[in-house]
């Protein structure tokens, strides 16, 4: 059975490392994701023509699920949707999540290519930008045909990184409205400052907010919704808190995690306020922070599947974060080092 169902943007990663003078040539920012204008089109080429440019399945959500799946160890544990085009980047992410265990249900669009996402990476920072393509045109429709409705109707949680709010509004209603209406738990992510300070997108976080049961965050989010609802704070913990009593539609507290990079995640449930310990690593041993609060996310899922406190939880978010800032790219060993 289905513990964990995502839904989101899929998309390759086409990544490597790039000197401040390219960031500035595309007027990219550290530490920031966006969606690709045209004036950034030529980019994804300029990284395809590099020696050391990965392909990586990625996109948040993915990433997400697939390090849950890792952490759990148990093939169809999880499962994601998502909408990809008919081609080689497709095909690199079937195989991808076929070879994790993850139980891909992709639709697909054959008149458009796969998405992708150049990954910028300079030191242990990376900007990230997104050509959505395929992945911009999912339809709730197809979360809908029996088989997929199946797995949307029976996993115990159900996430959504903030990205697929430019997606599918829809599709996010009909999948927390479910989810209330069987007590399955739903999940969403604040995922980039822009998506908060554009009204439309800010609208679906707003309608959507009663129905989420745990909301996760960085800090630099968390600051945006707060600037954007006007609060008038920047002490994370104070945000966190006001985040977590957004009254509720359904019985259950709502649980807020905001990850602080290196310092330690807070977690506000109903009002309460904890902090969390990441694990420190040296410097000499971080490799690319992209996908560090994806896998987070990931481990925290998988323990909660699991039925495991919230501190154990944030524990495995802190292991499998640890795990992936030392690897390029959202990758991991074949088995975690980790015992949920």
């Amino acid at each position: 059975m289905t513990q964990i169902l995502g839904m989101g943007n899929p998309l390759v990663d086409i990544s490597d490392e790039v000197d401040k003078e390219v960031l500035e040539k595309y007027g990219l920012e550290l530490n920031n994701a966006i969606l690709a204008e045209d004036k950034h089109q030529p980019i994804y080429a300029e990284l395809a023509a590099r020696p050391n440019v990965q392909y990586i399945a990625g996109g948040a959500t993915q990433n997400s699920i697939r390090v849950a799946q890792w952490m759990l160890q148990a093939p169809g544990a999880t499962a994601y949707m998502g909408c990809v085009g008919s081609d080689a980047f497709a095909a690199k992410m079937v195989a991808a999540c076929q070879k994790d265990g993850v139980n891909a249900r992709y639709m697909v669009d054959a008149t458009t290519p796969t998405g992708t996402c150049a990954v910028l990476i300079n030191g242990n920072e990376r900007s990230l930008c997104t050509a959505l393509n395929a992945a911009n045109n999912y339809k709730v429709e197809h979360m809908k045909e029996p088989e997929n409705w199946a797995i949307a109707t029976s996993a115990k949680i159900v996430y959504s990184a903030g990205f697929f709010i430019t997606v599918s509004p829809p599709s996010i209603k009909e999948a927390s409205l479910e989810a209330a209406k069987r007590g399955a738990t739903y999940c969403m992510n604040l995922s980039a400052p822009f998506l908060m300070q554009v009204p439309p997108f800010k609208a679906v976080f707003v309608e959507t907010m009663p129905y989420v049961d745990i909301l996760f965050g960085n800090e630099s989010e968390a600051m945006t919704w707060a600037e954007t609802e006007g609060w008038e704070s920047t002490d994370i913990a104070f945000i966190a808190t006001r985040l977590s009593l957004i009254p509720s539609a359904k019985a259950t507290r709502r649980t807020v995690v905001i990850t602080q990079g290196k310092d330690p995640t807070i977690v506000a449930i109903n009002g309460h306020v904890k902090m969390y310990p990441i694990i420190e690593l040296p410097k000499e041993k971080l490799v690319d922070t992209n996908g560090a609060g994806d896998a987070y996310v990931g481990g925290f899922l998988a323990g909660f599947s699991k039925g495991l406190p919230i501190a154990a939880c944030c524990q495995a978010g802190a292991y499998a974060a640890s795990v992936i800032v030392q690897q390029s790219g959202c990758t991991y060993p074949d088995k975690p080092d980790y015992t949920l």
